[in-house]
């Protein structure tokens, strides 16, 4: 398959993820079934943000150009792809820079997210079967030219291990942040919201801590974010909402809390589900500095930096761990 060809049939499929198609109903509602965290509405969520931001063909012939990527691919390799699962199609960016490059892959899923990219992949085999000698999906590894492997900070210990002979991409654990000044409209706390609860917090782009100034009044955070009420209802998350709350209270620690979501001070930008740490500071521009040096930040949000309520819609050059995928591909 020539690039044309490929840019053509991502725009199929960008279409087929936004229809009404009853196979791709029931695959979603599949992945619900196997994965309590994908609810139908952030299966949705994802769904859409990948057919609209990354499946547009004129956004994906201005990357193809971007990078040099020919017409045919002389030497295709064969690129070992290991998805995480946190949230719905988190590795679609993965499969879908080595399927536009031209190289051939082979896809371990995450048993929690395995449903949805499997029929989308199946989906492609049927429309042209080419596809089938570029894209494979496999429980185990071996025999490939290079890695993509996205995990946690203990499973990468591993990659490293496994994956060190070949070239490689290594993902480690990650989380993002926001700065915020005090002087935030309703409108833009109703937007970081979105950043912090979509996907119940499960992704390295989720706000996971906030740096707030001393005086910060949290009252309007915390009755903005009622517009996420709903997720209390959540059976898994409501379990984790009960026992950090319970944790704090034996712990005799101070928090506040909207019902949905548990505000405490600590340190570290790493807060467990249904929590949202924050920390004060004194110098907003030497925290912000700070943050953009730190390997644990994915992406920092703020009237300064990226919008509110942009956090989990990434575009097709916002690379994970701000590594450069398609830079990678094409040194192959």
């Amino acid at each position: 398959m020539n690039l044309q060809q490929r840019i053509d049939l991502l725009k199929r499929l960008g279409e087929y993820i936004l229809s009404t198609d009853n196979q791709w109903a029931a695959a979603k509602e599949k992945a619900f079934r196997e994965n309590g965290w994908f609810t139908p509405a952030f299966i949705e969520l994802s769904a859409n943000s990948i057919a609209n931001a990354y499946l547009n063909p004129a956004a994906l012939l201005a990357w193809a150009t971007q990078y040099g990527i020919p017409a045919e691919n002389a030497h295709p390799k064969n690129v070992g792809i290991v998805m995480a699962g946190n949230i719905p199609l988190v590795g679609f960016h993965d499969f879908l820079s080595v399927f536009l490059s031209g190289h051939r892959q082979t896809i371990k899923p995450s048993s929690k997210d395995e449903v949805l990219i499997r029929h989308l992949v199946e989906q492609l085999h049927g429309w042209e079967p080419a596809t089938q000698a570029l894209i494979g999906l496999q429980p185990m590894l071996k025999g490939c030219d290079a890695y993509i492997a996205t995990g946690s900070n203990n499973s990468a210990r591993y990659f490293d291990y496994y994956f060190a002979k070949f070239p490689h991409i290594i993902r480690r654990n990650r989380t993002s942040v926001a700065i915020l000044d005090g002087n935030e409209t309703v409108e833009e706390l109703a937007l970081l919201a979105d950043d912090v609860y979509q996907y119940f917090g499960l992704g390295c782009r989720n706000v996971t801590q906030l740096y707030v100034p001393q005086d910060y009044d949290f009252v309007p955070l915390l009755e903005t974010f009622r517009k996420y009420t709903e997720l209390a209802d959540h059976h898994k998350y409501k379990n984790n909402y009960d026992y950090q709350l319970a944790i704090l209270i034996l712990n005799k620690q101070y928090y506040m809390t909207n019902g949905s979501i548990i505000l405490h001070e600590n340190g570290s930008p790493f807060s467990p589900i249904s929590q949202l740490h924050y920390t004060f500071y004194k110098d907003e521009q030497a925290t912000a500095a700070s943050l953009l040096e730190n390997a644990d930040i994915q992406c920092v949000v703020g009237k300064k930096w990226l919008p509110f309520g942009q956090a989990q819609q990434p575009g097709l050059t916002d690379y994970a761990d701000g590594v450069d995928t398609m830079e990678f591909l094409m040194s192959l």
